[in-house]
């Protein structure tokens, strides 16, 4: 048996080369996320669905998007498979999407390292069948969730040093892959403002300290302005932003966030 710290070396070396994997489907990825960005300024719903680590990465990342940008309760969800066997019911997936309900506006995500997982291709199937956006998050070329989804996005890790352990780089690249759909789509939809996370939910001492911070750097404002209009706005930082850059009070602010469907860039532009 290798020495351990051999061990630990040779999976550092495999885990380095997952960027460039990632990077090489940069153009997949972008139209992927311009697509879904139009969906959701319709009302749509970026909804992954998975098994397994890619199940777990696909619900993680839905999980953290309401907390970091302020995304409205089931904007972004995640379907996964139950238990291990749960991957092979596609059955099950293409019940739990019909219940949500599924809608033409909505984005499908399937996620799956292999492109073969038959809960991820019922997913695709389920999604085109209304109209919704289908896309595939893959770690293979010309996968059978690539040939069925509008845009296949594979970010090819090639063979694990655990051979089949999904967990390793493909994990990490679909971990990857995750983060900057989210994220971008975020940006796109106008949840962040000057690179910052305006929409973070201060559910604790540390995140309204931060969002404080965000609207402190955004506006310009001095401190007590900040505090008032974070007042105003019963802690929300994009209302005491809005207030903040336009002038106007907190409920005129709300409104106008509304209106943008949530982007503060758009709420001022007509400040």
């Amino acid at each position: 048996m290798r020495p351990t710290r051999d061990l630990v070396r040779l999976l550092n070396e495999e885990d380095a080369t997952v960027p460039a994997a990632v990077a090489e489907a940069g153009d997949a990825l972008a139209a992927a996320i311009d697509a879904i960005a139009e969906r959701m300024t319709r009302g749509g719903r970026l909804i992954y669905v998975g098994a397994g680590t890619s199940g777990a990465l696909a619900a993680l990342d839905a999980a953290e998007c309401g907390p970091t940008f302020g995304s409205p309760a089931g904007e972004v969800l995640a379907i996964v498979a139950d238990g291990e066997a749960g991957e092979d019911d596609g059955a099950a997936a293409t019940t739990a999407l019909l219940e949500l309900p599924l809608l033409p506006e909505d984005c499908v995500v399937a996620v799956s390292a292999s492109g073969s997982t038959p809960f991820a291709l019922a997913a695709l199937e389920a999604g085109r069948e209304v109209g919704a956006l289908t896309v595939a998050v893959t770690c293979v070329r010309d996968s059978a969730a690539g040939a069925a989804a509008e845009h296949d996005i594979a970010a090819v890790v090639g063979p694990e040093v655990l051979a089949g352990s999904t967990r390793l780089k493909a994990g990490t690249a679909q971990k990857l892959l995750l983060n900057t759909i989210s994220t971008v789509t975020m940006i796109r939809l106008g949840r962040t403002y000057g690179g910052l996370m305006v929409g973070v939910a201060p559910d604790n001492a540390k995140l309204r300290e931060r969002s404080r911070r965000n609207v402190a750097l955004a506006s310009g404002a001095p401190e007590e302005k900040v505090d008032a209009a974070l007042a105003a706005a019963d802690g929300d930082a994009r209302v005491a932003l809005v207030s903040l850059l336009t002038g106007v009070d907190a409920a005129a602010a709300r409104e106008r966030l509304a209106a943008a469907g949530g982007s503060v860039r758009k709420a001022t532009e007509y400040a």
